[in-house]
């Protein structure tokens, strides 16, 4: 079997993500009001944000099954001052009974990245994660 080579085209174009929502004004609320994230339109379809570099488009559902897994993060540098400071805007990060974390919710991988993971407005699970020092 012949392999063909994949092409890196994708590899230097803006990375857009996409979330559901079943309840739109809730979800502008949350991502911009408690994230900050920047507002940039409303298409009708999606409510399109800016994040750094990237693109978020919350997607109107009639309902929202939420994933298993996590479905969106932030690298931030210091997991902890982000915790805190959105713990402050209200958010109530998750605690996972199947491994250790700390009295923020944070879990430290065995090479010493952090993770953190909480709900949007939907259920779908979102993280901050911080590398390993």
């Amino acid at each position: 079997m012949l392999r063909r080579e994949v092409s890196s085209m994708l590899a230097d174009c803006e990375l857009v993500g996409i979330v559901p929502t079943a309840d739109p004004a809730r979800a502008k609320a949350f991502y911009c009001g408690v994230l900050g994230l920047e507002f940039v339109q409303d298409d009708g379809f999606a409510q399109e944000l800016r994040v750094h570099h990237a693109t978020l488009r919350l997607v109107k559902m009639p309902e929202v099954k939420p994933s298993g897994g996590t479905l969106l993060g932030w690298a931030v540098t210091e997991i902890a001052a982000s915790v805190k400071e959105l713990v402050q805007a209200g958010v109530v990060f998750e605690r996972y009974g199947f491994f250790e974390q700390d009295e923020l919710g944070v879990w430290t991988a065995p090479n010493g990245a952090k993770v953190a993971w909480f709900k949007d407005p939907d259920g779908n699970t979102l993280s901050l994660s911080q590398g390993p020092s």
